[in-house]
């Protein structure tokens, strides 16, 4: 599937490009995900280049099954649609005809306090309710450990509202949150 999204920029933030991983990516994710902070929030290790390899390899199968729709996040400071990498997000769906979907993301040390993962998750929001509500797409679950704090306010900046306290269990080790975003629903 072919798809981009772009977010547009700001006086204070630069504009984003959103598109599926490539196999080209192997290189930026290996050094993005030397960060420890990224490594202790995240479930899948990537931590050399057949790491890597295998997870966009899962990626790809994603987009083929649609089950796991994700999107490389760049910074899109010359207008080029290509740029430094700067996160991920993602739509997890179990199957077609869903009432709900979960998302997640990731921000890249570099990029983190710029506003890049509410402006990249809002883009993925905007256009999962866009693409999925003919399948009946109507609720976005977005699951984080209780003591991710950027998380907490990720989700708030991008419309997410906080719904209930979810005890352990996998792939959480601690209790986490249920934050919702329904369909029409404004950031």
């Amino acid at each position: 599937m072919n798809v981009t999204l772009r977010v547009n920029g700001t006086p204070s933030a630069s504009a984003l490009f959103l598109r599926p991983w490539r196999d080209g990516d192997v290189e930026p994710l290996v050094r993005v995900y030397r960060d420890p902070v990224l490594r202790r929030w995240t479930s899948l290790p990537v931590e050399s280049v057949e790491d890597a390899v295998a997870w966009l390899e899962l990626q790809r199968r994603g987009w083929e099954t649609g089950e796991r729709l994700s999107f490389a996040v760049h910074e899109d400071q010359s207008g080029t649609g290509e740029g430094r990498l700067v996160g991920n997000v993602v739509m997890k769906r179990t199957g077609p005809r869903q009432e709900s979907a979960e998302v997640g993301y990731w921000t890249a040390a570099h990029a983190r306090g710029r506003g890049v993962a509410p402006r990249a998750l809002e883009a993925l929001t905007k256009w999962a309710f866009d693409v999925f509500a003919v399948e009946g797409l109507e609720r976005l679950d977005l699951l984080h450990q209780v003591d991710n704090l950027a998380s907490c306010r990720v989700a708030e900046k991008a419309g997410y509202r906080f719904h209930q306290v979810l005890p352990a269990q996998p792939p959480f080790p601690g209790d986490g949150h249920l934050h919702i975003r329904q369909a029409g629903t404004p950031a």
